[in-house]
């Protein structure tokens, strides 16, 4: 037996939008988006094709790069030189 999926209009889903409760608390069997999207029956897209988002925090060692070039950079604009080429010249 196929499983038949209902489209809904976007007037409809703004309706159901703007009528939800957001105070409301979630109910027992309610699961996060990223568990959810990873069901092989509910994914709009397959994971090979767009898996699901993961957020990485950035690491210290790579906080600590960025930061190092963006204060190098400052500097180099404080001390009246033009890095904007790769070339140190008097801006």
């Amino acid at each position: 037996m196929r499983e038949t999926v209902r489209v809904f209009t976007d007037a409809e889903l703004t309706e159901l939008a703007l009528a939800a409760d957001a105070g409301r608390p979630l109910g027992d069997d309610a699961m996060p988006i990223g568990e959810y999207l990873r069901d092989e029956r509910r994914a709009a897209l397959p994971d090979w094709y767009m898996p699901v988002a993961v957020r990485f925090g950035p690491s210290r060692g790579r906080r600590a790069v960025v930061l190092t070039i963006v204060a190098a950079f400052l500097v180099v604009n404080a001390a009246g030189l033009c890095s904007t080429y790769g070339q140190l010249v008097f801006g």
